[in-house]
């Protein structure tokens, strides 16, 4: 099944009309620096002193948070890792699972850069309800 791609207008029309809930696959610091509102966290990759590590915990978490046919909008900073997370979470037998283009802050696009969730002005936050923070799934979905 070919996997859905959505703009940043898409995906908030399906948070808000279709009951699908945002998952922010950006590290920690990235999510707590903003993100958008209401958005749970779950990063595909860890932020650590070489970079860029994957999560060894990403698919166990969602797997423990989240049933297979919740209907989820998958996003990042620009598009990569959501697309990579998306994938994975469909593989994985999750049937609900939409990509959101161009991430929070925007990516390149056949006709230049193409806004993402905070450049086009989308509800933003810095802050989270502990059971939408990573440590509060984690705990929860280990």
């Amino acid at each position: 099944m070919a996997l859905r791609r959505v703009s940043p207008e898409e995906a908030k029309a399906l948070l808000d009309e279709q009951g699908y809930v945002y998952v922010d696959v950006r590290s920690v610091p990235e999510f707590e620096a903003g993100h958008p509102e209401g958005a749970y966290n779950v990063p595909l990759a860890h932020l650590g002193p070489n970079g860029m590590a994957p999560n060894p915990d990403f698919l166990a978490v969602m797997q423990g948070s989240f049933p297979r046919d919740a209907k989820l909008v998958v996003g990042c900073r620009s598009g990569g890792r959501s697309l990579q997370a998306a994938s994975l979470l469909q593989s994985a037998g999750f049937t609900n699972v939409v990509d959101q283009r161009a991430g929070f802050e925007g990516a390149p696009g056949p006709g230049g850069m193409e806004p993402g969730w905070a450049r086009k002005g989308m509800p933003v936050s810095r802050q989270a309800p502990a059971d939408h923070s990573y440590e509060g799934l984690k705990a929860k979905g280990l």
